[in-house]
């Protein structure tokens, strides 16, 4: 996956994990709620993969610029 893949998966991850810890508190679920939370960090997790991915290419990018720019 590229680092926009994982930023969208990861922003949807922790809507939908919110969405659950809402509807479990709702309904007095207590499986729910824990499975909102665990998706809501699976989220964070994916955007965090996502930013460090972007954070690489654009390193590297950089480097190759200044090598193409020496010779």
């Amino acid at each position: 996956m590229n680092s926009m893949t994982d930023k969208a998966k990861g922003l949807a991850n922790e809507a939908t994990g919110k969405a659950k810890q809402g509807v479990g508190k709702l309904v007095g679920s207590e499986k729910i709620e824990a499975e909102g939370v665990a998706q809501e960090a699976k989220g964070a997790v994916q955007k965090a993969t996502g930013d460090a991915k972007a954070a690489v290419k654009h390193g590297a990018d950089k480097v190759a610029g200044a090598i193409d720019k020496n010779l």
